[in-house]
């Protein structure tokens, strides 16, 4: 399984003001995976450490922080010497070692030569509250499920990854209907390593949905494991409601919809807790779609959750509902699962753009994302079906007349203007699509 932050990985590992690297990820997204594979891969030897599994070891880091004390006890324990040309040190599961965390920034200014990557399941949450996190002292990687790209990559279809990837769109609407077919299972399937490995291993769709209930109950004993008592029922609100308020027409996050006379004051924590774990993203309104963005950031705000996949768990969409979408609830629900689909291919990208949505005052009018990228403002409008039809959009640019505006939806390529239609498979090369760099220039 191919995954793109590799050549990040490598890139790091060439740098010359390299800084001990941290992957950030939600759990399940492939932390572990992807530095063994970088590994073996790009070392003669690799120094594994698990320090959830191996409290022993923490003890080396109990004593002083001295990178070469610590270099000389891993080599007594592994009995192999450590090159810090040739050798990996992994510090998985760091967030159970304070002292390793914090032994970070003594590598950093002492030792830089040395390679190390580390990561954490909920380490998110370790860097918002614990104030040993070595900021400034170390590069950090936000790792996420597999891209629509990746997922095409991984099942064997490399040639339409290389056709996306040339935007050759004539041959890109002769072969959609094998795209669309793609699309349709990564909204089942989604981005988690363990459920695309276990659908290009066999296509078994039911042991993917098998996966994903387990991880989903595994994100539940997280709840109950590392937060505590009274926070644990408003996590679990928070976490359950997310799909159902993406299905209704307003799609804002509401306190209510939890329980009547619920404030914002009752779960700021849980919705923190959530958000420092990387099991959602929180993407705020703004009012007026001007720079910078965030200076026009009002209250509302909805959420959508880490793979599309687990959506479509969550709420027992099942393979038929998808690839047959005959039925009123699978049309009314598509819409939510569509916009979840374009979220997460906007925050997969390599120097990802700020997002945030948009409504009028009277809130008449929205737009799906409202993005600030490469100093311009772009509106992004997403349709699951034919029919594209849009008053917001069409409201929105003539209002404000953006220099770009996109629509994504299962048309083919076209533009009208400044209107780009932007086939949903092709969503996360809209920067190549409306040549964005000589548009911000």
């Amino acid at each position: 399984m191919q995954r793109n932050a590799i050549k990040y990985l490598i890139d790091w590992k060439n740098k010359s003001d390299r800084m001990p690297l941290i992957i950030q990820g939600a759990r399940q997204v492939g932390k572990t995976w992807i530095m063994e594979e970088f590994g073996k891969l790009e070392f003669k030897n690799v120094i594994y450490i698990n320090f959830d599994e191996n409290e022993e070891l923490q003890t080396v880091f109990a004593k002083n922080l001295s990178p070469q004390r610590i270099i000389e006890e891993l080599e007594a324990v592994f009995k192999q010497k450590i090159s810090a040309e040739n050798t990996l040190l992994i510090f998985d599961e760091i967030q159970e070692c304070n002292r390793a965390l914090t032994s970070l920034k003594y590598f950093c200014e002492q030792a830089p030569q040395y390679h190390i990557i580390a990561a954490g399941s909920l380490l998110g949450v370790a860097m918002h509250k614990d104030a040993s996190f070595p900021v400034g002292k170390v590069d950090i990687l936000n790792l996420y499920p597999l891209s629509f790209a990746e997922f095409l990559e991984a099942a064997g279809e490399t040639r339409f990854s290389g056709i996306i990837e040339k935007q050759n769109y004539s041959l890109l609407s002769a072969i959609k209907d094998d795209l669309f077919r793609y699309l349709k299972h990564y909204f089942f399937v989604g981005g988690m390593p363990k459920s695309v490995l276990a659908y290009i291993e066999n296509k078994d769709f039911d042991e993917v949905r098998r996966i994903q209930e387990r991880i989903l109950d595994t994100y539940r004993l997280d709840f109950s494991k590392h937060i505590n008592a009274a926070s644990i029922p408003k996590v679990a609100m928070i976490w359950d409601i997310i799909p159902s308020e993406l299905s209704l027409e307003h799609k804002k996050f509401l306190y209510k919809d939890m329980k009547p006379g619920a404030r914002a004051s009752q779960f700021e924590d849980a919705m923190q807790w959530l958000e420092n774990t990387g099991l959602i993203y929180k993407i705020h309104n703004v009012s007026n779609p001007m720079l910078p963005l965030r200076a026009y950031q009002s209250g509302a705000f909805k959420f959508f959750i880490v793979d599309i996949g687990l959506m479509s768990a969550q709420v027992d969409l099942t393979v038929d509902n998808l690839i047959e979408p005959n039925t009123q609830v699978f049309s009314h629900f598509n819409g939510a699962l569509t916009e979840q689909f374009v979220l997460q291919e906007l925050e997969a990208l390599e120097d990802k753009p700020k997002i945030f949505y948009w409504t009028n005052e009277k809130g008449k009018a929205e737009i799906d994302f409202l993005i600030q990228d490469k100093g311009l403002i772009i509106p992004i409008e997403v349709k699951a079906a034919l029919n594209v039809k849009a008053k917001s959009l069409k409201y929105f640019i003539e209002t404000y007349e953006p220099p770009i505006a996109v629509r994504s939806s299962l048309l083919d390529y076209s533009r009208n203007n400044n209107l780009f239609e932007i086939p949903l498979y092709l969503i996360s090369k809209f920067r190549k699509v409306v040549n964005l760099k000589n548009q911000s220039n």
